[in-house]
């Protein structure tokens, strides 16, 4: 198990002895996840949460219509699951598929309890993970809600400068809530620019 990369990122956050370290590796599962291949579908319960250690994976739902509403995406060294069904253990809302083949570090619930009431200073890591998202998110609501769609999208190649590369055009549009063909003419003009 390739434990190099979370252990640098727990590190930015909390310093770890070497005691710490192993059993923290200890409560960790690989998994392997070939393209399309779901981590959770909507209405199982999210056992885990997930650590990307390559690969990338898509958090959505669908419609009644069918439409596909993508949330977010995740790719190395980033966090992934359906946070709501993993703390309360409820159905989960979201689908989460890879888009590409993808490895993650996984702990499950209870695992992360005993991390927490071994290694307390975790809860302080977690904390910060859980403030970063919430903050994301409400950057993203606010965005959805006063951005046009031009800006969404260079606010998007801002923040992901490599991800468009990795994803379909099809994905890009559902991810900030229009067509493809409405991205495509969006992409013409900006090259125009």
């Amino acid at each position: 198990m390739d434990t190099k990369l979370i252990l640098q990122h727990v590190s930015r956050h909390i310093q770890l002895d070497n005691a710490e370290k192993d059993f923290f590796v200890s409560l960790l599962h690989t998994k392997t996840l070939k393209r399309k291949e779901f981590l959770l579908r909507q209405g199982n319960i999210c056992k885990t949460e997930n650590f990307i250690i390559k690969g990338c994976l898509r958090t959505y739902t669908i419609d009644d219509n069918g439409f596909e509403h993508i949330l977010m995406f995740g790719v190395e060294d980033w966090w992934v699951g359906d946070l709501y069904s993993f703390l309360t253990q409820s159905p989960a809302t979201y689908f989460i598929d890879a888009l590409e083949e993808t490895e993650v570090l996984q702990i499950s619930k209870d695992n992360l309890d005993k991390l927490y009431n071994r290694v307390p200073k975790f809860e302080r890591f977690f904390r910060i993970m859980l403030q970063n998202a919430f903050i994301a998110q409400q950057q993203r609501i606010h965005q959805n809600l006063s951005f046009s769609a031009e800006e969404r999208y260079l606010n998007f190649l801002t923040k992901h400068p490599h991800l468009e590369q990795r994803l379909t055009q099809k994905q890009v549009a559902s991810y900030l809530g229009i067509t493809p063909v409405f991205l495509s003419m969006l992409r013409k003009k900006m090259a125009r620019k």
